[in-house]
Formats: structure tokens, C-alpha cells, sequence
């Protein structure tokens, strides 16, 4: 589901750094406790389940299932959608960072697959880096950037629906004007 997000407190609650670990986490490994993300990120236990809360509060995650008094947090599959161009500065600012923290933690994960990618065996061979350019209008490449989603958007499944054998998969997309 698309979300845009407009709101600076929803915006503030996904800048922070650890609030964005939990979340991308969640999204790539599914259901967890505050306890396991508190080990995993080696935080403190209560700062992760206020962290897994405030997630909550703007409607990212959502609590998934109880085991006694064991509380499993999920993310919400979101197609989420950051301002271009906001008014509000503040808005803009915390927009970029987000920006930023996305750019760096997939540029991240790319580096260290490139490093070792024999060592992913048949994922390595399947994985695909490519490089294109094409010529486009600002309403095609808008329109471009719309049918990729939804190209992505039929091949999202959830980790606790995934096939035998499915691991989390880091996909990359970018389409900008090139700078001259």
C-alpha cells in the first residue's frame, strides 16, 4: 500500500537511527520481539520496545502476536513514498535524511555482497547488477518509476510467506536525471 508521508512527527519517528534498523530489520526478517532486536542491535531492552511504539504510534509496524508475555512486533508492508518538494522545511530536512539512511544502508549492503558474493553460492548467481540509461520525459520517467513498483510490489512477500529456501533479498532502484 502507498504512503506518502507528509507528516513531520511520522517523518521524525522513521529518521531515527535505531527506529530505522528496527523497521528495516522487521521488514527483511520479519516478526520480533524487543528482546531480539535488542540483542541483534545491542540496545537496550526498553529503549527497543519504545522504539518498537513510537514505530507503532505512526502506523510502521503493528504488533503481530503475544506469547505469554512475549510481544512480536511486525512491519506493515508499505510502499513508502518520501516528499520532493515539501513547503515545510523542516519537512525537507528530515525527508533527506531518511533519504540518506536509505541510500547508505542499501549502498552498504551492496558493498559487503560484492565483497564475498561466491560465498552466496546459488544467490550469488542469481543476483543481477546492471547498468542502464535511457532518454525520458519527466512524465514518462514518473511513469517508469510507477510500473517498477508495481513490478516489485507482485514480487513482495512477507518473510513468514516465503518459499522453502527464500532468503531476504536487497533490491536497488534508481531512476534520476543524470547530472551533465
Amino acid at each position: 500500500m502507498r504512503r506518502d508521508l507528509t507528516d513531520v512527527d511520522a517523518l521524525k519517528a522513521l529518521a531515527h537511527p535505531l527506529r530505522q534498523r528496527i523497521f528495516t530489520h522487521l521488514n527483511r526478517y520479519g516478526p520480533a520481539t524487543s528482546a531480539d532486536l535488542a540483542a541483534r542491535f545491542e540496545a537496550d531492552r526498553g529503549g527497543t520496545s519504545y522504539h518498537l511504539r513510537q514505530l507503532a504510534r505512526y502506523d510502521f509496524v503493528e504488533e503481530d502476536r503475544s506469547e505469554g508475555r512475549r510481544r512480536y512486533w511486525r512491519a506493515k508492508p508499505l510502499d513508502l513514498r518520501l516528499p520532493y518538494d515539501a513547503e515545510d522545511p523542516e519537512i525537507s530536512a528530515t525527508a533527506d535524511v531518511i533519504s540518506r539512511q536509505w541510500i547508505e544502508d542499501a549502498q552498504r549492503n551492496l558493498f559487503t555482497y560484492l565483497a564475498d558474493h561466491r560465498s552466496y553460492g546459488e544467490f550469488g548467481e542469481a543476483a543481477m547488477n546492471s547498468f542502464g540509461t535511457t532518454t525520458l520525459t519527466a512524465a514518462e520517467l514518473r511513469q517508469f518509476g510507477e510500473e517498477y513498483v508495481a513490478f516489485l510490489s507482485r514480487w513482495h512477500r512477507p518473510p513468514d510467506a516465503a518459499s522453502a529456501g527464500a532468503r531476504a533479498v536487497t533490491v536497488l532502484f534508481n531512476a534520476f536525471p543524470t547530472p551533465s
